[in-house]
């Protein structure tokens, strides 16, 4: 059996694990931007998010990993779903489902047309002892945007995708 000087090994190593990443998926690590298949801003998407409906969500926030209860440490976001707000999130969040992602680790990642300026079609709704409402929203689907803390310091950002159909639903963050 012979043995290899480890500095020889070296570049088939970095070489199998270049390989290796480049079949794994990515979830958006920070700094590193994911190719947006379809992103592109396009501010006619977000056109049946301005009508008012019959739709209301009324929210808490029960997020408490490993026994640490996290409030609410800002305003509620309500964003619509789009091409380009899923393609953002799946950046930001690594889903565009739900998640929980350190505040740092958000803010440190790279999106795609950073500079589009969607704001004009968001919702904002004060927490207010861990609770949040939106009413008169339309049918569709949107995401829930939360920044908490926790009692031990540390900042999260909550995010869960919600449908609305005509009346109202109950989401707890948790």
């Amino acid at each position: 059996m012979s043995r290899r000087s480890p500095a020889l090994l070296l570049p088939a190593v970095a070489a199998a694990a270049l390989a290796a990443a480049a079949c794994a998926p990515t979830t958006g690590s920070p700094g590193l931007p994911i190719p947006v298949e379809d992103g592109a801003f396009d501010a006619s998407d977000f056109a049946w998010s301005t009508h008012s409906g019959s739709a209301s969500i009324d929210g808490r926030i029960d997020y408490r990993p490993g026994g640490v209860a996290y409030r609410c440490s800002g305003s509620v976001g309500l964003v619509p779903d789009t091409p380009y707000t899923r393609a953002r999130f799946r950046v930001l969040y690594g889903s565009t489902d739900r998640a929980a992602v350190p505040e740092e680790v958000v803010r440190a990642r790279n999106v795609p047309d950073p500079n589009a300026d969607y704001r004009a079609f968001t919702r904002s709704d004060a927490c207010s002892d861990n609770r949040f409402d939106f009413a008169g929203l339309p049918d569709g689907s949107w995401f829930l945007i939360v920044p908490v803390s926790g009692a031990d310091g540390g900042r999260m950002v909550l995010m869960r995708r919600v449908v609305t159909r005509g009346g109202p639903i109950s989401v707890s963050l948790n």
